[in-house]
């Protein structure tokens, strides 16, 4: 693939995966004016979130044989357009004081966010193996980027008291029309279990497409699928709950819990798009174990100390923890396969996927639930918990393919 081809092919995918971030970001900032709306309590947003798990998990528990059937560009493109419908459901819901309408703008938000970004991350490792750098942590720099300007927006739309309808309705518009300019720009083959021709065809396409049930027995790629769960869960902490953690547990205004998502919004984003060549001098695993010790000090200090300066910069470390996280562990996924860029990588990505978007069925509930009992920011030892486990479970990558991102090329080239 041509230089200016594989340039256009990954503008493309991160003009696709800023659609999910701006969306989520447009809905996390209007929760507290949501929740009032409907008047709901912390156990009821809860389980209006669990709208949100549900879609999410069936998402991506198919998400893997439908892009191995169909290809990631296909996937990618259902997801996209469940995204887009769900934000004016949202806000008519809204509206309407509907909860059960919220909840199921939720749930097509997190079945196209699940599927579609699965779909998305195979995609991304793919052009990372034709690239031969690290790519993944940008692509998801492009997601946070997505959050810092759909939560700038909604911190202005919550302090001039805009309609959450029209507030919906106009980010439906514009992420509409980046779909539309984009998805044609992928390979419609990416992640496909293609058939060979000739003899031993099917034996061939079976040994390159592994099932998850193969790829379970590798313990290292369990390990990174743990990683992947709990960054991903330190991340959506914030995603679903910061706002209100700030409001109800730190004593913020409703704008200023909004402007401290935004906050963690922008660590998260110059993280993401600084860490490519971070990770590039270092490796994965030591980057894996720094954030993941970035991500539990912020946790602790927001969790634990009263004093809310302090809670507030803490949520950089919390961001720039979580920031590398979730991509540099399914780059790792992707890098552990024998045919980087393949099936077996595609694979491999898609399971880790799967693994860590568990964080999204069972995070935003039980972090409800325990919340309602006792405080969200003692409920935050959830999520701290589980990334001091990830950090005991980095050094695992060490002396791997799966730690290694690019092999230099004099050693390329002497062999």
């Amino acid at each position: 693939m041509g230089n200016s081809a594989l340039r256009s092919r990954q503008w493309a995918l991160l003009a696709l995966i800023f659609v999910p971030g701006i969306s989520m970001a447009s809905w996390v900032t209007r929760t507290p004016a949501i929740r009032d709306h409907l008047g709901a309590s912390t156990a009821q947003m809860g389980l209006i979130l669990f709208g949100l798990s549900i879609g999410s998990m069936l998402g991506i528990l198919s998400s893997g044989a439908l892009v191995a059937r169909f290809g990631a560009r296909a996937i990618a493109a259902l997801g996209t357009v469940a995204i887009v419908a769900a934000m004016p459901v949202i806000g008519i819901g809204t509206l309407a004081d509907v909860a059960g309408l919220v909840a199921l703008g939720l749930f097509l938000f997190g079945a196209g966010m699940g599927s579609g970004e699965v779909a998305l991350n195979v995609e991304g490792a793919a052009i990372e193996a034709a690239a031969e750098k690290t790519f993944l942590p940008l692509l998801h720099g492009f997601f946070s980027l997505g959050t810092v300007i759909g939560a700038a927006a909604g911190i202005t739309a919550t302090a001039a008291d805009f309609d959450v309808v029209t507030h919906m309705l106009i980010i439906g518009a514009v992420t509409a029309a980046l779909f539309a300019v984009s998805i044609g720009r992928l390979p419609a083959g990416t992640g496909k279990a293609e058939r060979r021709q000739g003899r031993g065809a099917e034996r061939d396409e079976g040994a390159r497409a592994p099932g998850a049930l193969v790829l379970l027995r590798d313990r290292r790629l369990l390990c990174i699928g743990y990683i992947v769960l709990a960054m991903a869960l330190a991340e959506g902490t914030a995603n679903d709950w910061l706002p209100l953690l700030m409001v109800d547990g730190h004593g913020f205004a409703p704008a200023m819990g909004s402007t401290v998502y935004l906050v963690f919004a922008a660590a998260m984003t110059l993280g993401r798009f600084c860490g490519g060549a971070v990770v590039d001098r270092f490796g994965r695993a030591p980057i894996l174990a720094a954030s993941a010790v970035s991500a539990a000090l912020g946790l602790a200090v927001v969790a634990f100390v009263d004093v809310p300066w302090a809670a507030m910069a803490a949520v950089v470390l919390w961001g720039l923890g979580a920031s590398l996280g979730f991509p540099v562990a399914l780059s790792a996924a992707g890098g552990s396969a024998t045919e980087p860029g393949g099936a077996d990588a595609a694979a491999r990505v898609s399971l880790s996927a799967t693994i860590g978007y568990l964080a999204f069925l069972a995070g935003p509930p039980t972090l409800g639930l325990v919340g309602e009992d006792f405080g969200l920011r003692n409920a935050l030892v959830i999520p701290l918990v589980a990334v001091l486990a990830a950090i005991a479970a980095a050094p695992a990558l060490r002396g791997s393919a799966a730690e290694r991102v690019v092999e230099p090329r004099s050693t390329r080239s002497a062999s």
